[in-house]
């Protein structure tokens, strides 16, 4: 791959009036396009916030998407909360407040999580389901001690860009890894916010997803690489696998083009 494809101009962003929206004992940051066509909701990483998704917004809303995202609680925006909360529940009253009685949602890292924890307990509120770049939160033994594995000890303190954003992409794109950067260093300013899950997640809690999903990885991902995902995916009988070249952590950042492809492709189905 040259190295020109790992350089990304940002396209011009639709408008979409910030505006903190009330949930259970807080509120949180968010922005909407707007419009009549299906609802699409972002689910950013823990790095991340909702200003993190220059490449997708545009690219959905040109294609007729409603295109939400927002900031989870102690994220850009969003305050923390003496109570942390439950970050479904959280993202169940933000859809209400914006009168969204069904949406796809797209999670990446976290928000994958975050995104696979609302499915379960309200699967009639998605349409379809991307998770990207995640190791999905598992609590099976087995493979929590494998996730482990795979990072030495002291891991979370390295630098972000070093835990998150692939190497062929730092070395090809120094101003796109500073741009996340200062997107990471803007989204949490004071302790992380560790919210509560409505279910327990599990490969058993993946295999009753019902919805369609696409899962999306990087084969330079240290927390979940391909034989990882490759483990998610026989766990969900008919999901899509697309795993992204010369790619970390931050598939929807480093390779935007390929990345908004699949995504489109596979929402244009339902």
């Amino acid at each position: 791959m040259p190295d020109a494809a790992l350089r990304h101009p940002l396209p011009a962003p639709v408008p979409a009036a910030l505006r903190q929206v009330p949930v259970p004992g807080g509120s949180l940051a968010c922005w909407d396009t707007g419009g009549d066509g299906p609802a699409v909701v972002l689910l950013h990483p823990g790095t991340g916030s909702h200003a993190v998704w220059g490449y997708q917004q545009p690219v959905l809303a040109a294609a007729g998407y409603r295109v939400i995202g927002y900031s989870r609680r102690g994220h850009l925006g969003s305050p923390a909360t003496q109570d942390p909360g439950c970050a479904g529940e959280d993202l169940a009253a933000l859809m209400e407040a914006l009168g969204v009685a069904r949406a796809h949602l797209l999670g990446c890292a976290a928000g994958a999580i975050v995104a696979f924890d609302f499915a379960l307990s309200f699967p009639e509120r998605v349409g379809r389901l991307v998770l990207a770049c995640t190791h999905m939160g598992l609590e099976d033994a087995d493979y929590a001690a494998l996730s482990a594995s795979l990072r030495p000890k002291g891991f979370s303190e390295l630098p972000a860009t070093f835990r998150e954003v692939g190497p062929s992409y730092r070395a090809a794109n120094p101003e796109g890894t500073a741009a996340w950067l200062a997107l990471e260093h803007a989204a949490i300013q004071g302790p992380r916010v560790e919210q509560r899950r409505l279910n327990r997640l599990d490969r058993a809690a993946l295999g009753r997803l019902a919805m369609p999903v696409l899962l999306v990885g990087g084969d330079a991902d240290l927390w979940a690489p391909p034989s990882v995902f490759r483990q998610f995916q026989r766990a969900l009988p008919g999901s899509e696998l697309l795993i992204l070249p010369e790619c970390g952590h931050a598939a929807q950042w480093e390779q935007p083009e390929a990345f908004n492809a699949a995504v489109l492709g596979f929402l244009g189905r339902g």
